[in-house]
């Protein structure tokens, strides 16, 4: 396993060990209340560090990431299923804009992926997805990507 992969899913590990797994519709409005606190305050120089573009939640039977990664510039979302029984899920991220992987089958012990190869603009925030057939829409916090 590579050295990033190996980062990837340890950063993803500590930060979901404290989150608790939420529908996609309570989270946006977690979401939105905390982004109208941040725009209150004044600009400043803040950095990004690796922990602001990981970020990953904890659901019942496994746990969901979004990776921002760079050289090259791509968005990751990976599911590890760590219980229950097989699902079928899209994996996916929204900014502006939805974006979906094909359908997947995912069984427990599997890790599932979807990488989109592209830019990404810096200020945007970037949810990582998971559709679950017969069971909803599941949703990271927002990731940032790091800003020159």
């Amino acid at each position: 396993m590579s050295r990033r992969v190996t980062l990837t899913a340890a950063a993803c590990i500590a930060a979901g060990a404290s989150l608790l797994a939420a529908p996609a519709h309570a989270a946006e409005r977690d979401a939105s209340a905390s982004v109208s606190v941040a725009a209150a305050q004044p600009s400043q120089n803040v950095s990004v560090t690796a922990s602001d573009r990981v970020k990953c939640t904890s659901l019942s039977n496994g746990q969901l990431c979004i990776s921002l990664n760079t050289s090259p510039s791509r968005i990751e979302v990976f599911y590890t299923k760590s219980g229950g029984s097989t699902i079928k899920a899209n994996l996916g991220f929204r900014v502006a804009t939805t974006s979906w992987s094909p359908l997947k089958t995912i069984s427990t012990g599997e890790r599932a992926n979807a990488t989109w190869n592209m830019s990404y603009p810096c200020g945007k925030k970037y949810v990582g997805l998971i559709k679950v057939q017969g069971q909803g829409t599941f949703e990271t916090p927002a990731a940032t990507p790091p800003c020159a």
